[in-house]
């Protein structure tokens, strides 16, 4: 059995950005082994917190052994390859994550609002899967059990017997949330759930230090993968051979921008606020159908991409 961990690759991004067929496409390298949003693991230490934003003094000599623990085994019985995770609302708690892993390689995706916001609200409408409660219930402690039961509890009830639209709660649980929820809009919520992701995962990774952190947008990724993939396994001491990435293309759709147009665009309008200033650190326009009636406004320049962000180095 390997006895020592190899450090652990984690690939930080909001939801529905893209995260899981990034994941897929480092994972075809023979020396990786993914992991799949082992959600309740990052909880261990607060499990009733109504929020996913944990730090530094939430990495108790317990929570760290535990949870680096739970890496060991599953390294372990995937042959003693490096563990590639993705869990989506890590990008709440980047803190957390590196006091727990000091030695951790970081990756940081970004994809258009547009296109998020329209897959999550989509995501609000949804029951948590059976293999999506399956997955769960794998990494989750006997005795925490409990507190996910109720969330489950309150989201079929929800869904199946009120007949509502949405779920009771999806995606990142940024402090102030639950408030949120009942004074605004879902679509408010979701362009805030992208927006202070973002930003607070993009400030917590810039304070890491120059070279720790490799950023890549999503669309950058799929319109000409090839160089994007190669920086990304360079970054992390990976082999990028060819095989990978003719794999690799076979895999991607780049057809997948465009979904958002199902939108309202007066909704849309709406919550270009809450999301504007963060666009702009990673070169999204605002599309001119909304611009129409939102009004321009002059732009400064995308800082974390376009001039480079301490830590955060540009993937074009």
């Amino acid at each position: 059995m390997t006895t020592e961990l190899k450090p652990p690759i984690f690939l930080i991004g909001n939801y529905r950005s893209g995260t899981t067929i990034a994941q897929k496409l480092i994972g075809l390298h023979p020396d990786i082994v993914t992991w799949y949003e082992p959600r309740t693991l990052w909880l261990y230490a607060d499990p009733a917190r109504r929020h996913d934003e944990f730090g530094k003094t939430d990495a108790t000599a317990k929570v760290v052994r535990y949870i680096r623990g739970r890496f060991l085994e599953y390294q372990s019985r995937h042959g003693g390859r490096q563990i590639m995770e993705n869990t989506p609302s890590n990008v709440l708690r980047v803190p957390f994550v590196h006091e727990v892993f000091p030695e951790a390689i970081f990756l940081y995706i970004t994809r258009n609002p547009f296109s998020c916001i329209s897959s999550m609200e989509l995501k609000w409408q949804r029951t948590k899967t059976l293999k999506g409660l399956r997955r769960t219930l794998a990494v989750t402690p006997v005795t925490q059990l409990h507190y996910y039961a109720k969330d489950l509890i309150r989201q079929m009830i929800s869904k199946k017997v009120l007949k509502r639209k949405y779920t009771p709660i999806y995606g990142p649980r940024y402090k102030g949330i639950d408030r949120d929820l009942k004074e605004n809009d879902k679509l408010t919520v979701i362009a805030r759930q992208w927006a202070r992701g973002n930003r607070k995962a993009r400030e917590d990774l810039a304070r890491l230090g120059t070279g720790r952190v490799l950023s890549f947008r999503y669309e950058d990724l799929m319109e000409d993968p090839e160089p994007v993939l190669r920086r990304i396994y360079e970054h992390c001491g990976l082999r990028c051979t060819d095989d990978i990435v003719r794999t690799a293309k076979e895999m991607i759709d780049p057809g997948r921008q465009q979904k958002w147009l199902r939108l309202d665009r007066k909704e849309l309008t709406a919550i270009i606020p809450e999301i504007r200033d963060e666009m702009e650190f990673y070169r999204y326009e605002i599309p001119q159908s909304l611009l129409v009636e939102h009004g321009p406004r002059p732009t400064r320049a995308p800082l974390a991409f376009r001039h480079g962000h301490p830590g955060i180095p540009s993937s074009g």
